[in-house]
């Protein structure tokens, strides 16, 4: 039975966060409420933590949107979906009216809303969210693990876009959260895998999970490529560090005809080396968010142990204890991914 109060997390500027008791969000037509499980803190969470969001989120926003839930009630409307389901959400809403809606891409929308961000999101314990952005998941799956699909749904869309072939040489400048995940779904694609990262906690995690590694600060990544590859460079490269270096390094480690993949958000626009791509005729591709069938292949690849979750997530705290969450994950050089235990539920 669905309570009558729930606690939910609201982000008061200022690097806090704070645990609150509110009335449960009824759903409308054609929304489904979820009973939240667990949600991970993601990269945007932590821009938001830092109050670099503060003009677009406000200061009195639930974040969260990777997520994992069951649902507990359906709105006017729906009857896709069976009580006690689990699920996750595709936190993305289009407007149906834009160019990019107009031919089939409202991943892209000109006027995209992202859940969780420019609404409220899923550090609560129940979330009513658009029944069109919900995806099944096996019954089998662990929640836990289904909190990593949003971001492995992202490694999907970047891999996918990528044109990976089996065999190709690929780099990963990166290997941050979503670098090891672009790795992960790039060696299932076939892709004999490097992650360049200056970490070396990030490192041992990559090594562990068995990828050949490079720290660029201490070896020289040209010349390692160029010797895993016979000179040739990398078919494909994914810059997910989000800094220059990374943007110096993804036109050098690049073969002939190389696909660049650009992953990360930069703070700024970063300088490109367009000889480069006038040299080796180098094309650069740009990749955003995920669509449905990148989820599906996501949630595949959790089911089937493709991704290594248990390596992946290094920490799970309580909702109540978000703001210590936060603060460590602001300071560890260890954590990989962490979740938030928002309910019940394996």
């Amino acid at each position: 039975m669905t309570p009558d109060k729930i606690t939910a997390a609201y982000y008061r500027g200022d690097k806090t966060f704070i645990v609150e008791t509110t009335e449960v969000p009824q759903p409308k037509p054609g929304e489904v409420l979820l009973k939240i499980a667990y949600c991970g803190i993601c990269g945007t969470d932590m821009h938001v933590y830092h109050g670099n969001m503060d003009a677009r989120v406000g200061l009195n926003r639930i974040v969260g949107h990777e997520m994992s839930a069951t649902v507990a009630e359906v709105g006017e409307g729906v009857s896709e979906f069976d009580m006690g389901q689990k699920v996750v959400v595709r936190p993305l809403a289009a407007c149906g009216n834009c160019p990019a809606c107009a031919e089939g891409y409202s991943h892209i929308c000109h006027n995209l809303q992202f859940l969780g961000l420019d609404t409220d999101g899923a550090m609560q314990e129940y979330w009513s969210i658009p029944a069109e952005t919900l995806h099944v998941l096996p019954e089998d799956i662990r929640l836990d693990h289904a909190a990593l699909i949003e971001p492995v749904a992202v490694a999907c869309h970047d891999v996918r876009l990528s044109q990976l072939t089996p065999g190709e040489n690929a780099v990963v400048i990166g290997g941050g959260p979503i670098g090891v995940l672009v790795a992960m779904v790039a060696r299932e694609a076939g892709g004999n895998v490097t992650i360049s990262e200056v970490n070396e906690n990030r490192l041992r995690i990559a090594d562990q999970l068995g990828f050949d590694t490079v720290n660029p600060l201490k070896s020289d990544l040209v010349a390692a490529i160029n010797e895993k590859t016979g000179g040739k460079g990398a078919e494909v490269v994914f810059e997910v560090s989000g800094s220059q270096p990374g943007v110096d390094a993804m036109t050098t480690v690049a073969a002939t005809r190389g696909r660049i993949v650009m992953v990360a958000i930069h703070a700024a626009p970063p300088k490109v080396d367009m000889f480069q791509f006038f040299w080796r005729e180098l094309k650069l591709i740009g990749a955003r968010v995920y669509e449905p069938e990148d989820y599906e292949k996501a949630i595949e690849l959790i089911r089937n142990g493709e991704v290594g979750a248990e390596t992946i997530i290094t920490d799970v705290s309580p909702l109540t204890d978000i703001q210590s969450a936060f603060e460590a994950l602001d300071s560890s050089p260890v954590a990989m991914k962490s979740l938030i235990k928002v309910g019940g539920g394996q």
